[in-house]
């Protein structure tokens, strides 16, 4: 700077006063874009920042619905549990468990498409998560119809379903002691 001069001369100064029409004049307000702005840059990263938010939401619906799909694998082995607390005898408690092991994964088998409606997308495959969710639930029919078999409420004998068929003959007998044939 200079003493005595009416115009200050500086190292670092922006004329602000060029009304020129130049390509960086902006949209709104007339006033030129900052140094070192381009609105091409902001553009590209606008859309690059878009494409990752797509990704991320749709890496986020894949996890979900792998999730979803092995949510069974959970229910397969309690229900395996309670089946194996029940026992082998008929009663109300083993008979109100098998027909929840069975009900569940009809009623899961049912509603597959509204299961994985929430994670439809172009970049989502829910092909296997479904595939996944749709075996472990046929897993968990077969260990219902498993211990229904075991209960012995399963018509597998010819004696079942002809009445003028004798019952099939017990293999063991057991009499705590006492001897049931003489």
């Amino acid at each position: 700077m200079e003493k005595g001069k009416g115009v200050v001369t500086r190292r670092w100064a922006i004329d602000f006063t060029d009304n020129s029409s130049s390509s960086s004049v902006s949209r709104s307000g007339g006033f030129d874009d900052p140094l070192g702005y381009s609105r091409s840059s902001q553009e590209q990263d606008d859309s690059t920042l878009s494409r990752q938010k797509k990704d991320a939401e749709a890496n986020w619906k894949s996890q979900k619905a792998w999730e979803v799909a092995q949510a069974p694998m959970k229910n397969l082995f309690m229900m395996g549990f309670m089946m194996w607390m029940a026992g082998t005898t008929v009663h109300l408690f083993s008979i109100g468990i098998t027909f929840s092991a069975l009900w569940q994964p009809i009623s899961a088998l049912q509603g597959v498409g509204k299961v994985f409606e929430p994670y439809k997308d172009s970049k989502v495959d829910t092909l296997m998560p479904k595939l996944v969710f749709i075996s472990l639930n046929l897993a968990g029919l077969a260990l219902g119809v498993w211990k229904l078999n075991t209960l012995g409420l399963l018509p597998t004998h010819a004696s079942d379903w002809v009445s003028s068929l004798s019952p099939a003959q017990e293999v063991e007998y057991s009499g705590g002691g006492i001897p049931l044939h003489y």
